[in-house]
């Protein structure tokens, strides 16, 4: 049998068992796994360098499936490069399998979960950043997820970065969910525009295993820009009943026997799939043990300010630690770890989808992203960030700029949703700091936190009320006021305007007690209980964000589990804010001292008699 030879019968093979473990369920995409078979054929057997044995081997090659739903496919290889055997192959969408529908790392040669189409060819854009000496990015892209943003953010950055170990195959079979996709088989609308992004580009047959074999080769050895290769494929290839028709999108064949016949009956072809040789990850110098910068007591200091000046400073202690910005680095204050570690900063320009899925692609590589734009802009990215979630992805994100209390930008720049978005991403940490001391020690823990984690910064300056060495362990809070009469919950900007109202409510004998509720999620439940005890139950939350799913909702998820009955009141902004000094709209979004201080004083005369 000829190398040819064998790749046809390998990409046959591959459409088999594609169609045979979609029958165990009747569900899943066949006809989109059979158009690519002949594409993953010459990659798997030919050019794809892969330790299974090894999956964290720094010199692997990172193997991409952008188009997700083509798993079928993709476990079908893993079947050829003996990793699974035939009976897991054949638990694909089953319970508990880890075949699932769509990729994700509980599979351990998975580095991203993809299936959100549009996500795959970003996410290797921050593979090859991290690797861009050591190994090689294959992305399995579809011709529908073409039309999404963020693959076109994805071709900017990576010809911008000239990855040229980064191929992106582009398969053209024409049909997307319901119909024809927007250009069809219309490669020169592909190669057109991706030429024009500044990448190499190659046309072929995609079910002609030697012009594969040549465009593979020609990617391999291109210097200086990333490559795509669009290839003319067909949906269903191989079987008459489905081949090139309409309507078979993620349906599993009606006579799947008889397609596995036409297409010449089961193989059993092992790919000795080729091993890289061994290799190290690049670690970066360090120059000496952390020292997080610190301030003096009452110093006025911006948190966005401590951020910048805290992740230099790990940069300098962790040689794992890398920073990405969307391109407001002086107004995040990025640049100064920029400044100070520039070649482990990567501009991410505004392309929020982006710079959140280069993170998850760099931490695959074993380094610590930090990635910071103005909180109300990662809302742009929220569907990365919920994928990173799925694929338990440990990335740190900083957003600026919350709030009202920014001022005169008005409310296309304010977050006012962002606590609420990331509390709900699974397994999330939500920090609010409210001084420059405990933002430096927050940014040191976030380093080595797991999953999504998300701090919120401020613009203004705010004075400084905690000492330079003390603690802020992620999940606890702070009392920084005690008091019996009323509970003030509050973090961030308003958690000074709440001790500004404990000084008010103090003068005219309310005991207001205040605490800094600095880890949003997880919340401090005991402390949040014991207020709750210690008042009769009265407890008053103030925060520069929407009423719902914020720093309230967080206060009130804690006490509906424990056994003393509360009556939380709770202040946030609840009209549409405009343009003005920040004293201004806090005061109009009835958020600010004195109306924190007159809502205290109306809740414990409200509920004095019953204590």
């Amino acid at each position: 049998m000829t190398q040819a030879e064998r790749w046809r019968e390998l990409g046959q093979q591959l459409r088999v068992d594609s169609i045979r473990c979609v029958a165990v369920t009747k569900s899943g995409h066949p006809t989109s796994s059979m158009s690519a078979a002949d594409l993953m054929a010459v990659l798997l057997d030919k050019y794809l360098r892969y330790d299974f044995d090894e999956p964290h081997n720094p010199a692997n090659d990172h193997l991409v499936f952008s188009k997700g739903h083509a798993s079928p496919l993709l476990y079908s290889l893993y079947k050829a490069a003996g990793a699974i055997s035939d009976e897991e192959l054949l638990t694909f969408r089953t319970f508990g399998s880890r075949m699932q529908g769509h990729p994700t790392p509980a599979i351990p040669w998975v580095d991203v979960a993809t299936g959100s189409l549009g996500q795959g060819l970003p996410f290797a854009v921050g593979m090859a950043l991290a690797g861009k000496k050591l190994d090689r990015v294959w992305v399995l892209c579809g011709d529908s997820e073409m039309a999404e943003g963020s693959m076109w953010e994805a071709f900017e950055h990576a010809a911008f970065y000239g990855l040229d170990n980064l191929t992106a195959i582009i398969d053209v079979n024409k049909f997307g969910q319901r119909g024809e996709t927007m250009h069809g088989w219309d490669l020169d609308s592909y190669a057109d525009r991706a030429r024009a992004f500044g990448w190499h580009t190659i046309e072929i047959d995609g079910h002609d295993v030697e012009a594969i074999d040549r465009a593979y080769g020609e990617a391999a050895a291109e210097q200086g820009k990333p490559t795509v290769i669009v290839a003319r494929t067909v949906k269903g290839k191989g079987v008459k009943e489905v081949e090139d028709q309409p309507g078979w999108h993620g349906k599993a064949l009606d006579h799947p026997e008889e397609a596995v016949a036409e297409l010449g009956g089961e193989r059993n072809i092992v790919v000795d799939v080729a091993k890289p040789e061994a290799g190290e990850r690049h670690v970066f110098e360090t120059s000496g043990p952390l020292e997080l910068p610190t301030w003096e007591l009452g110093e006025e200091v911006a948190t966005r300010r401590a951020y910048g000046d805290a992740l230099a400073a790990l940069g300098s202690a962790r040689g794992d630690v890398v920073a990405l910005d969307g391109e407001v680095s002086n107004s995040t204050y990025a640049e100064i770890f920029r400044d100070a570690h520039p070649d482990r900063y990567f501009e991410m320009y505004i392309a929020e989808q982006q710079m959140v899925a280069a993170a998850v692609g760099l931490q695959t590589r074993g380094w610590k992203p930090f990635a910071s734009t103005f909180a109300a802009f990662f809302s742009r990215a929220y569907d990365f960030i919920r994928m990173a979630a799925i694929s338990q992805a440990d990335i740190r994100l900083c957003g600026s700029h919350a709030g009202v209390s920014i001022g005169e930008d008005g409310p296309s720049q304010m977050a006012l949703e962002d606590l609420a978005s990331m509390r709900a991403v699974h397994g999330s940490t939500v920090l609010y700091p409210c001084d420059a001391n405990q933002t430096a020690r927050l940014v040191a823990e976030m380093a080595d936190r797991e999953g999504i984690v998300f701090m919120r910064t401020t613009r203004a300056a705010t004075p400084t009320v905690y000492g330079a060495d003390e603690d802020f362990p992620i999940g606890g809070s702070r009392v920084l006021r005690q008091g019996d009469d009323v509970a003030i919950v509050a973090a961030g900007i308003t958690l000074h305007e709440s001790l500004k109202a404990a000084d008010q409510l103090a003068a005219e004998g309310i005991d207001a007690r205040v605490i800094d509720l600095y880890s949003v999620k997880p919340v401090d439940a005991a402390t949040l209980r014991a207020a709750a005890e210690a008042t009769g139950g009265r407890i008053l939350t103030a925060e520069d964000h929407w009423p719902e799913g914020g720093i309230g909702d967080a206060v009130l998820e804690a006490l509906s589990d424990g056994e003393t009955p509360a009556r939380v009141v709770r202040l946030a902004v609840r009209e549409m804010p405009g343009s003005g000094k920040p004293a201004e709209l806090l005061a109009a979004a009835g958020i600010d001292a004195d109306h924190i201080s007159e809502a205290a004083r109306s809740l414990v005369e409200a509920t004095v008699g019953a204590r």
